[in-house]
């Protein structure tokens, strides 16, 4: 078993590629030496990045390039490559060198002296962010410690290194919508965590724009926390309340003589309730297609190819498509999630 592995999911980051290369390969060697592997997922990008991690997988023998057969998404990207990788411990990075891998040495030590089966990232500060950006985040991980019932870390993101027992607990957890993050929060063990200031992205654009950070965030929150049910409990009981009060104004109106005016207020009052009754019938067909998608018991993700590294054949989650696949004759049937 490797010392090592560095787990680097990739969408469209042909432009860092050569820099994470060199950067974290000085890194690993500081720290392990020459026993360690660089995982490289390629999420389905549009630009030149398998080529590029093809030719670093054929440069070096350290690099493992896995190219999936679409967009995944980052968190299931990120799930392949821990499926895959083969180290005693395990570095969780992005591609986009915002987490310095200078700190793998300081980590690495990190865990040895607090005997911790995870060292976390805390972001002391995010350097070339805006302020849009940074007051979500602080009140985004604020409300999910709130909302959830596991404790997971404030300001904390995936950037993090952990033991292979922690790993594989870790991968025993095989459901769809994956908040890894809140995951390995959930695993325990002792878990420590790393301050450090995020720097600013090494070159390219974001991959989670606004629409996708809310995405991540909602499935965060009901991957975690049953909160939004509870609301709509909640919100439902009030509003039952409050019919109550109205039918008694009514009543009183009525056996008053008053003659009960207000199409507006009226019509205001239906607005209102149908709009909160859409929002409950909404939540409640997140939590269901949710299940409906556990149901199904589909592979996580989908490997098309590996350059480097050699044969993989212990993943758990997804599907390794045979490499007889791409012959003219048929006979490609790939291997499927241990059960």
């Amino acid at each position: 078993m490797t010392v090592l592995s560095i787990v680097v999911p990739c969408f469209n980051e042909e432009s860092c590629l050569i820099e994470l290369h060199k950067r974290l390969s000085s890194a690993a060697g500081e720290a392990v030496g020459k026993d360690y592997e660089l995982v490289l997922i390629n999420d389905g990008s549009r630009d030149a990045s398998w080529a590029v991690m093809q030719s670093l997988a054929a440069d070096d023998t350290h690099v493992v390039a896995i190219n999936l057969s679409r967009n995944h998404g980052h968190q299931l990207a990120l799930t392949a490559g821990l499926d895959l990788c083969q180290g005693e411990k395990i570095l969780i990075i992005d591609a986009d060198l915002q987490d310095p891998p200078e700190l793998l040495p300081a980590m690495l030590q990190c865990m040895r002296e607090q005997e911790a089966d995870v060292v976390y990232g805390v972001r002391k500060s995010r350097a070339g962010e805006t302020a849009f950006k940074r007051a979500t985040a602080h009140g985004f991980y604020r409300l999910l410690s709130r909302a959830t019932e596991v404790d997971i870390p404030l300001d904390a993101g995936d950037f993090r290194l952990m033991s292979r027992r922690a790993l594989d607990a870790l991968l025993a957890m095989p459901e769809q919508a994956r908040f890894i993050r809140g995951m390995v929060a959930w695993i325990g063990f002792r878990q420590v965590p790393f301050a450090y200031d995020r720097q600013e992205r090494f070159a390219g654009e974001t991959k989670y724009p606004l629409k996708k950070m809310m995405r991540f965030a909602f499935d965060a929150l009901t991957g975690f926390s049953s909160a939004p049910l509870k609301l709509a409990s909640h919100a439902g009981l009030w509003l039952s309340l409050g019919s109550v009060l109205l039918i008694l104004y009514i009543a009183y109106a009525w056996v008053a003589g008053r003659s009960i005016q207000g199409w507006t207020s009226l019509m205001l009052v239906v607005v209102v309730l149908g709009a909160i009754q859409m929002f409950v019938l909404a939540l409640l067909g997140e939590y269901i297609g949710r299940l409906y998608n556990e149901a199904k018991r589909r592979p996580l993700y989908i490997v098309q190819e590996v350059a480097g590294g050699g044969e993989r054949k212990n993943g758990r989650l997804g599907y390794l498509a045979d490499a007889t696949a791409k012959r003219d004759s048929p006979g490609g049937k790939g291997r499927r999630p241990i059960k």
